[in-house]
């Protein structure tokens, strides 16, 4: 590993892991979720309430930070962390998510992709090289090689096609950082192939080869479900390395990082709690609470009385529900506060079941009460 960046695993239940990032800038409990903050911001959230959500680590994109405000204009105030007042770890995207997600505004070669930006129609190339010279200039902690993610559903000549275009990428990505990296900076691949498990492991076999501090899961929760992601993890996870962090990208639901969690993932990021909070949907123990429901309009409950968080314990859903029915801002902070603690606790409560050596009783019971109780969700 990359002198400065280390990986711990402190406890083993099953295939679930508990263990610690070491970074530059602070260590990070595993299983991890990081929140997204794409543009520099974690949506609807100050970054000190992200901290007392429980959040160790948030995520940046390159892409988007590349159109606004500029990654030199970034580096030239100090770097990511400063600019956006975030003292802990970030990992940055590479920006190979938008090449599947802005495909009617890119053309892709061998060099990499030109992309038409979606802000004022300026085109922008990014190629593996550039990626990490931006992920650099930004000061992420941990960076990702620049890769194609593939929608789905996708023939299987096209997975191969695309994903050994990213294994080429992901050698010259490691080139790059090599030259540009900082110590205790990571550099992670990304195990990409569709839902081909032969694929999927092809492309692990690549990148161990090559050599990474870490080893991400690319390329799902595109569209396939549940089932197949899991299928796919299952054909994935055995051919990545004990001693290396194993990050699942874009995933998920409370249920989904369970599940994966015992599958052996250790880091996880996913806009859901953050943009199920701007639209008025909770996250409880009890399952999902649409706040947008007229049966809230009188209810003198909050969220959940036992939590921690102030926005889910102090605040009474009528008044959450007139909040969000009247789209005032405070409605999207409350709510995306309250999801963000509730996947941090969900992450501690894992980590600590594993410790206890009691993942799968927790899983199990946990699993059966977000889904079982309906408590609301309609």
């Amino acid at each position: 590993m990359t002198a400065g960046f280390s990986f711990t695993i402190h406890a083993k239940d099953g295939a679930a892991r508990a263990g610690e990032l070491s970074t530059p800038h602070g260590p990070v409990a595993t299983p991890a979720f990081m929140p997204v903050g794409t543009a520099a911001t974690v949506k609807a959230m100050l970054p000190e309430t992200v901290r007392e959500t429980g959040a160790d680590i948030i995520l940046g994109n390159t892409y988007h930070l590349m159109l606004r405000p500029g990654a030199e204009q970034i580096a030239a105030l100090g770097g990511l962390h400063a600019f956006m007042n975030w003292a802990g770890p970030i990992l940055t995207d590479s920006g190979g998510y938008q090449v599947m997600s802005l495909a009617k505004l890119r053309k892709m070669s061998e060099q990499g992709v030109t992309f038409q930006s979606h802000i004022d129609g300026s085109t922008h190339e990014l190629t593996p090289e550039r990626s990490i010279e931006i992920q650099c200039l930004l000061g992420a902690d941990i960076q990702m090689v620049f890769d194609e993610c593939t929608p789905y559903p996708c023939e299987k000549a096209q997975a191969k096609s695309s994903m050994e275009l990213s294994m080429r990428w992901a050698e010259r990505s490691r080139t790059a950082f090599a030259q540009h990296g900082k110590p205790g900076q990571a550099l992670f691949g990304i195990v990409q192939g569709g839902v081909h498990g032969g694929l999927r492991e092809a492309s692990a076999r690549a990148l161990l080869d090559l050599g990474f501090d870490g080893y991400a899961i690319g390329g799902l929760a595109v569209g396939e479900g549940q089932e197949l992601m899991l299928q796919t993890l299952d054909a994935t996870v055995p051919f990545l390395p004990e001693d290396r962090p194993r990050y699942l990208m874009g995933v998920g639901t409370p249920e989904d990082l369970i599940l994966s969690v015992a599958r052996g993932v250790d880091m996880f990021d996913c806009v859901m709690p953050t943009r199920s909070g701007r639209h008025g949907q909770a996250f409880t123990w009890n399952g999902k609470v649409n706040l947008r429901n007229a049966r809230h309009a009188g209810d003198p409950r909050p969220l959940d009385a036992t939590s921690t968080c102030p926005a889910a314990r102090d605040y009474s859903r009528a008044y959450l529900h007139h909040l969000v029915k009247s789209q005032e801002i405070l409605g999207a902070m409350l709510v995306s506060w309250a999801n963000v603690h509730f996947y941090q606790d969900l992450m501690g409560r894992m980590r600590a079941a594993i410790r206890d050596g009691c993942f799968e009783d927790f899983a199990r019971e946990t699993l059966a009460r977000l889904n079982g109780s309906g408590q609301d969700e309609d």
